[in-house]
């Protein structure tokens, strides 16, 4: 099965940015500019973005979804995932309106076991189930920061047939130290397909994840500044 490689655009105030460890920075690849960045990574032959709404994860606005609307117009021939903090059925449905095609439910939602379950009933493969870990924990970041045990957690979203998780090493966003492999290597046990995101900085990086279990990876920092080269990410990647 091929690998999938989902280069990132993290906005914030309708541009690009970057959450790090340090708190928000901007980012100025591409001007900053998320379209302008949507239309060359389209280009270079990417079928899927991650849209991570920055002001809604740590402000409570949902101004990213204009954001996905715009770039739903700029880029047709992409397919759109969007992130940040969603964890309300209403919240999810305006994502896709919007134009994405996978919204991640963000990792602040997991502590309602009943209202997690019900969005994977209601919204199938539309949702991914996001996974923020730091220190082998569940450690969502956000304006309503949460801790929960991390293969519990992952136990009883495998039996409510999560359809896929995005996990991401919140400790290593924007820091192209490599990714999280232990921690993608133990959630991919689950039998549900993980997607990794966190410090992936080369093709070597995902080939790493690959062999650890990974379907896929979300690229963000290292594809903008072009430290890796999408093109050749994507070709490794469709025969891998």
């Amino acid at each position: 099965m091929a690998f999938s490689v989902i280069p990132a655009l993290d906005v914030a105030a309708g541009r690009l940015a970057v959450w790090t460890v340090e708190g928000m920075i901007s980012n100025d690849a591409f001007g900053g500019d998320p379209l302008a960045a949507a239309a060359a990574l389209e280009a270079s032959g990417a079928r899927w973005l991650h849209v991570v709404d920055l002001d809604h994860a740590f402000a409570g606005e949902a101004a990213g979804i204009e954001a996905v609307r715009a770039i739903r117009g700029a880029v047709p021939g992409c397919r759109i995932q969007a992130s940040g903090a969603i964890g309300t059925a209403e919240l999810v449905e305006e994502y896709l309106s919007a134009g994405a095609d996978r919204v991640v439910v963000g990792s602040g939602a997991l502590v309602d076991e009943v209202r997690t379950q019900e969005l994977i009933e209601r919204h199938g493969g539309a949702i991914l189930v996001g996974i923020e870990t730091d220190g082998g924990r569940i450690r969502a970041r956000g304006r309503e920061p949460v801790e929960l045990d991390l293969m519990t957690t992952v136990g009883w979203l495998a039996a409510a047939r999560a359809p896929g998780f995005l996990v991401t090493s919140t400790s290593r966003v924007g820091e192209l130290a490599g990714p999280d492999l232990e921690t993608v290597r133990r959630v991919a046990r689950s039998g549900v397909p993980v997607l990794a995101a966190g410090g992936i900085a080369s093709l070597e990086d995902l080939k790493a994840l690959r062999e650890a279990g990974s379907v896929g990876a979300v690229v963000g920092r290292a594809v903008l500044d072009g430290s890796l080269d999408l093109r050749e990410a994507l070709t490794w990647a469709a025969g891998a």
